[in-house]
């Protein structure tokens, strides 16, 4: 089956070449190629998406019609059916999801235009608001948290976009975990948001607010979460070597995906509890990174704070958060790392406090809108 790249990330020109693709009409629609891959891919493929990851690490992640389609029913199955609102890029798998969702479910998506601003979003929300025969058709979208704040902070002196927020049946909230303190503001404000936990190799979000979607299993398998069912992706173009370690099958002949994540189900429900490789060694003991990053967003003001990990002297390893100048709070840098180490202390223990606070005039991130972690902790060493 041939493959076509698509030059650019224009919804619009995404959304006609995703909608051959899943019909089966056009070709398998190639979405951040690069060029030393494959022309030809097998049948059933509707598209390649090719993304670097937080790690830098290009991967080209196969997704067939089947694959796609039923992650977007069991989405409407969970949440309800109704028109949808691009807000991310189409090339990345969330904002796909969401063209996908409007395909399947015969609406045309609405687009926001340029840049994420308050006013964009709010402009294109408040416009999809209508009704059918007199009965309200829902509507939906997909934000990263990043996104989400910056709606909150302004929702706080302008009224419209308060109302555009609460316009949403339900916003889904994917990417990277959702601070508590983000999700409080959010419920306190009256909107209603669905955390999602996902990858391109489960084609987006199939676990949503810590269950998983119909048709989609999840077991804890050597404390990596795991993950099966139909959404599942055929494996990564050009590279069966891969393909083969991160997509297994158990002795019952079920296919899991491997998500190199650490977690638990507690009462049915998954809980997250960061990357298995984002670990440190300081003074001889293992830090998650991921924990602690989790712990300092907790804090009022480092809600969008990375932790990294840098070489230390005296520890052999030690983190370091880093947040953007204009997210934190007015205080100095040291209460606030004070604060941060005393909620890591608190929780994991002394070991695991950050060494330092660096404030930054913008955060680097990937086009999918989370934080380039690569990009941060490089410059975080060459400040040392």
């Amino acid at each position: 089956m041939r493959l076509e790249a698509l030059v650019g990330d224009d919804p619009r020109d995404v959304l006609r070449a995703l909608k051959g693709a899943l019909h089966g009409a056009g070709p398998a629609l190639g979405l951040g190629m690069v060029s030393d891959l494959p022309a030809d891919v097998r049948p059933g493929t509707a598209v390649v998406v090719t993304t670097s990851g937080s790690t830098g690490v290009p991967k080209s992640v196969l997704l067939s019609r089947d694959a796609l389609t039923a992650s977007a029913l069991a989405t409407a199955d969970r949440i309800g059916e109704g028109a949808w609102l691009l807000a991310l890029p189409a090339s990345y798998v969330a904002g796909m999801q969401v063209l996908v969702r409007s395909i399947v479910a015969d609406r045309e998506p609405a687009v926001m235009s340029g840049a994420f601003t308050a006013q964009a979003f709010t402009a294109a929300a408040l416009m999809m608001v209508s009704t059918d025969r007199g009965i309200r058709i829902p509507t939906y979208t997909s934000l990263v948290p990043a996104q989400l704040t910056k709606l909150l902070d302004a929702a706080v002196h302008d009224g419209t976009v308060l109302a555009a927020l609460r316009s949403f049946e339900t916003i889904l909230i994917g990417g990277q975990a959702l601070p508590a303190v983000t999700l409080e503001r959010a419920v306190d404000a009256g909107v209603r948001v669905t955390r999602t936990y996902g990858s391109t190799e489960t084609s987006g979000g199939c676990v949503y607010d810590g269950r998983p979607l119909r048709g989609v299993s999840v077991r804890i398998a050597e404390g990596e979460v795991r993950i099966a069912g139909p959404t599942l992706a055929d494996g990564y173009l050009g590279d069966r070597d891969t393909t083969d370690i991160v997509f297994v099958r158990d002795d019952a002949g079920t296919r899991w995906y491997r998500t190199g994540d650490a977690g638990l189900i507690e009462d049915d429900v998954l809980r997250v509890r960061g990357r298995i490789d984002n670990v440190i060694v300081s003074g001889g003991l293992n830090v998650s990174l991921d924990r602690v990053e989790r712990i300092v967003r907790g804090i009022a003001g480092l809600e969008s704070a990375v932790v990294v990990g840098v070489t230390d002297a005296r520890w052999g390893e030690a983190s370091v958060v880093v947040v953007a100048r204009g997210e934190a709070l007015r205080r100095s840098e040291s209460v606030q790392l004070e604060e941060a180490r005393a909620a890591v202390a608190a929780e994991i223990g002394p070991h695991a406090r950050p060494k330092r606070l660096i404030l930054v005039d913008d955060l680097a991130t990937l086009p999918s809108g989370k934080p380039d972690r690569e990009a941060i902790r490089a410059a975080v060493n060459a400040l040392h």
